[in-house]
């Protein structure tokens, strides 16, 4: 534009010179006669500018380009046609125009090459943004070209009444169906393989034959050039998808694609692949001494078509997790695939990332961003939409992949694995078995119970809704020595498909691939007789699980495939015993890690002493949980401290002379006491109703009182006793598991839930209540009572000062900065990490890698055409 063209505004004339950049950054043009009238609205001002028409004359139609010559590549053709470059060049500005409407919520529902504008400077406009035009012409009428083929509209958001211009909208709006993003991406599709081949995408000469043209004929790919790049193609075959949901979804998405194509060339060393159209009999039939010949290529043909499919390739490659970003919440699984395997969804700094398998970026999903962490994302059978648990109302929710309001669809504790189908949703729930509940909300159905004493995860409802496939396992045990087994619904007998395993899933290909220790194994298993063959072989060596020691409620493989055959999983150690779960000192910023000097082992629940010598914690075999006590000065080995049952939640009494404990000796969880040497016989302190179980959680200064948990149905209140005369006492009405008291013996921290918080109150109680500024997590309290710690991810804790007297005031929170995993034991729902009394060291769970210096990759790893491969290692007859 030149710089003595003139704009108005209001009365007063300003040189296009004078006009600021924000003023020439127009939204919406209408065009009206010869002018055009530009409105941008910002926080100071609105203004109308009035553009003259000598600015119109210096635009170019989008239209009027494509229709000067026929498309070159690189530099023949028309003076003025598109080539090739230029044409990718026009449909990112197109896209970038798109994304920014999308994500602002307006769909343009009539994008045309006649609405977009071209300057002289090579910028695109794209305008008639949300335009709502009469009919103009009736259905008969001729239409000299679809690109100005008439424009379809009554009212844009009436059912069933058509909107946009016949030649460029979706199938949707031909049918009189609600128009979206997707809408106008196919519109987009039409656009670009106009610019590529100068030929529109569906011809016809009256409008309801274009209609048709739209909703049954296939565009025809063959007439692009024939080097165009392949990727190029696939990108436009998709935009083009009759239907929505196998179309691209977002503009982004096809603006990064774009991008990539650009920068690996747009041709071919070879001409692609057409695909010849049979020529009509007659024709063949005009020289019959060709006969023979016409024959024997028939011959050739025949022999061709019967040759067997060849192998597609698969391949492998990873998808790193940008700077900045983490896995989190790993008990449960961090990754899902979406069903047509577009799509790759993973948990990260507590939160949901979507990425488009054919894009370079993830982005978050709005409406994941809920503050204490979303677990175990899985898709819904259309892919449209996820549902995941939410730590911070313990329920599940739904939500869609293109983001919004999640919707709550019921209460739940945390899932021991997810997944959904036409069936429903189903997931595993500690104390209860498999639930399932429909998508929109309701109350859950148990379909297989499980016993007082067993854990059941990873269910997966088996194609035609007749049986679930889940994974059980005993209580004490670890997940390795597990069973997946199949249950029909209604008939309760369950039937052992793999004994020493966990995390199965059913395979399209007619396989039961489940997970033993850090390798995936697959074995034929037929849906009919719910029975498999043969032995299990190795397929995947190296994916990541949670810690599966005995107690361990999840044991999960982090893994997931598409039905298309795309496998996505976190890598990880070849097996379990390379996953560090031993205990180390380190200090509270993290930058110095002491392993201590045991043996190794499954450790959690560290507790110190408050001389600072000693450490009780839980360790495990696989059969049996118990309660060690170790010398942090090193001098001798850890000493079992408990025999008989399992025994959990070590405590220590003020002078280090006592440990209480939770244990199952006698046959009930009660609360027991024992002389920290190990000598004597351990003396019970409680007992508990059947179905009840008392967990110890901290002892008060004076020796006197003990703060204990009375679990019962999944609910939790705190309790105190007085250890001299036993007698016990509920602590109000708190519904908390997880408590200690303050150094000082004058206060209670405790966390509760729904969402998760943390209190604190005085005691003995006063009915104040007070709550710790953006809390969550267990809690527990530095040895000078002036900071509140709270472990609130796996790898993640906050602090907060506290001052108590002479009134009660909290400080600005921060991030405690260590490493180690500081997730709970999910058996005994304990903290897995204790401080020293010094305030500058912890004792904890090392994360996997934090000792030896290697961090814990933060990459998935993706495969494709993976089925094939299955079925090439582990036949199925």
């Amino acid at each position: 534009m030149s710089s003595g063209t003139w704009y108005w505004s209001s009365s007063k004339a300003i040189p296009w010179r004078n006009v600021s950049l924000e003023d020439r950054r127009v939204l919406f043009l209408i065009r009206a006669s010869t002018t055009v009238r530009a409105r941008r609205i910002n926080r100071t001002f609105n203004t109308t500018i009035l553009l003259t028409s000598h600015y119109m004359q210096e635009v170019e139609q989008l239209a009027d380009r494509i229709a000067q010559g026929p498309l070159s590549a690189r530099g023949g053709g028309a003076p003025r046609g598109l080539d090739i470059e230029e044409a990718l060049q026009f449909a990112k500005q197109i896209l970038e125009a798109l994304e920014a409407a999308h994500e602002k919520g307006i769909c343009h529902r009539d994008l045309k090459p006649a609405n977009v504008k071209l300057t002289p400077d090579g910028a695109v406009k794209v305008l008639d943004f949300g335009l709502a035009k009469f009919l103009q012409g009736g259905a008969s009428s001729a239409v000299a070209g679809a690109t100005h083929s008439p424009t379809l509209s009554l009212a844009g958001t009436i059912p069933g009444v058509i909107l946009g211009t016949a030649g460029y909208m979706s199938p949707e709006q031909a049918k009189g169906l609600e128009a979206d993003q997707r809408s106008d991406i196919f519109s987009f599709g039409c656009i670009l393989f106009e610019m590529l081949t100068g030929r529109q995408a569906f011809e016809g000469d009256t409008v309801s034959e274009i209609l048709a043209s739209v909703l049954k004929t296939e565009v025809d790919l063959t007439l692009l050039p024939p080097r165009l790049n392949p990727r190029l193609v696939e990108l436009l075959r998709r935009c083009l998808e009759k239907q929505p949901k196998k179309r691209w979804h977002a503009a982004a998405d096809v603006r990064v694609e774009i991008e990539a194509v650009m920068g690996r060339g747009l041709l071919t060393e070879e001409p692609r692949p057409t695909e010849a159209r049979p020529r009509p009999l007659w024709r063949r039939a005009i020289a019959p001494a060709a006969s023979s010949v016409v024959a024997a290529v028939l011959a050739g043909y025949g022999a061709w078509t019967m040759k067997p499919e060849p192998a597609r390739t698969v391949t492998r490659f990873s998808v790193l997790l940008p700077d900045g970003q983490q896995f989190t919440n790993t008990s449960r699984n961090v990754v899902a695939q979406s069903p047509d395997g577009n799509h790759l969804v993973y948990v990260a700094n507590q939160r949901l990332y979507l990425r488009a398998m054919s894009g370079l970026e993830s982005r978050v999903i709005a409406g994941s961003e809920i503050g204490a962490g979303v677990v175990n994302p899985v898709f819904s059978p259309d892919g449209q939409a996820l549902a995941f648990f939410s730590n911070a109302d313990r329920t599940l929710k739904r939500l869609a992949i293109s983001g919004g309001a999640a919707v709550t669809i019921c209460a739940a504790d945390t899932p021991l694995g997810v997944s959904w189908d036409e069936q429903g949703i189903v997931f595993g729930q500690s104390g209860k078995g498999i639930l399932r509940v429909s998508p929109n909300g309701g109350t859950p159905e148990v379909i297989a119970a499980v016993g007082k004493d067993e854990v059941a995860s990873a269910p997966q409802m088996l194609p035609g809704g007749r049986a679930v496939l889940f994974s059980v396992k005993k209580t004490v045990e670890a997940w390795d020595k597990g069973q997946i087994v199949v249950q029909p619904l209604g008939s309760g007998e369950r039937k052992t498909l793999i004994d020493g395993g966990a995390s199965g899933r059913y395979v399209p290909t007619g396989h039961l691939v489940y997970a033993l220790s850090g390798t995936l194994l697959a074995v034929p298993f037929d849906l009919d007789s719910l029975a498999v063959s043969g032995g299990p072989v190795p397929i995947v060596e190296g994916v990541r699980r949670f810690q599966s020691g005995a107690g361990a409620t999840t044991g999960v493989a982090h893994f997931s495939f598409s039905s298309s055959g795309t496998l996505a999983y976190w890598p990880g150690p070849n097996t379990l015993s390379d996953i560090g779960t031993d205990l180390a000192l380190f200090s509270r910023n993290g930058n110095d890690v002491q392993p201590l000097k045991l043996p190794p082992g499954q450790y959690s629940s560290p507790r110190v002493s408050a001389d600072g010598k000693f450490v009780a914690f839980e360790r495990t075999d696989g059969t049996q949980i118990s309660i060690w006590v170790y010398e942090l000065a090193g001098g001798r080995a850890a000493q079992q401290f408990t025999f008989g049952g399992n025994s959990r939640a070590p405590v220590w009494s003020p002078d280090g002379q006592s440990i209480a404990f939770q244990s199952d000796r006698e046959g009930d969880l009660a609360i027991f006491r024992q002389r920290a040497d190990g000598s004597g016989t351990a003396e019970r302190l409680t007992k508990p109703e059947a179905s009840v179980g008392h967990t110890p959680q901290s002892w008060a200064r004076d020796g006197a009182h003990l703060l204990f948990s009375v679990e019962k149905s999944n609910q939790s209140t705190l309790w105190t006793m007085t250890v001299k005369d036993r007698q016990i006492a509920a602590l109000g009405d708190i519904p908390a598991r997880e408590a200690a008291f303050s150094p000082d013996g004058r206060w209670v921290a405790y966390q509760v839930g729904n969402p998760s918080a943390v209190y604190l109150e005085p005691f003995p109680r006063t009915g104040a209540k007070y709550l710790v500024p953006q809390s969550g997590g267990h809690p527990f309290w530095s040895p000078k009572g002036d900071e509140i710690i709270m472990n609130t991810g796996p790898t993640q804790s906050r602090v907060i000062a506290v001052t108590t007297t002479p009134r009660v005031s909290f400080g600005r929170p921060a991030e405690f900065p260590r490493i180690g995993r500081t997730e709970p034991n999910p058996q005994a729902g304990r903290r897995n990490v204790d401080m020293m009394p010094d305030g500058q060291h912890v004792i904890g769970v090392p994360t996997a890698g934090s000792v030896s210096g290697e961090q814990t990759a933060q990459q998935i790893t993706v495969i494709i055409n993976w089925f094939d491969e299955l079925r090439q290692r582990v036949p199925v007859r």
